[in-house]
């Protein structure tokens, strides 16, 4: 079974959004996915370029005009 945890990260800025979602996905045991709602343009662009260094898997799961949504696979534990 999967549990999902959820972090809201609209409105906070960079550099800030990619420190608070390195720190959850820390806390992830291996059951677990992080699905991060984040605002459109540069919190976007910065936090997608960090996961895809740090080699996470994530998807797109909602997209609206001002954010979007993102799940994350937890599959470094």
């Amino acid at each position: 079974m999967t549990f999902l945890k959820h972090l809201d990260l609209k409105c906070v800025p960079c550099p800030l959004n990619v420190v608070k979602i390195k720190l959850a996905l820390e806390k992830l045991s291996k059951n677990e996915q992080l699905v991060v709602e984040l605002d459109k343009g540069e919190p976007e662009e910065m936090v997608l370029n960090n996961l895809k260094e740090m080699g996470c898997f994530f998807k797109q799961i909602k997209e609206n005009e001002k954010s979007i949504k993102i799940k994350i696979l937890n599959e470094n534990k």
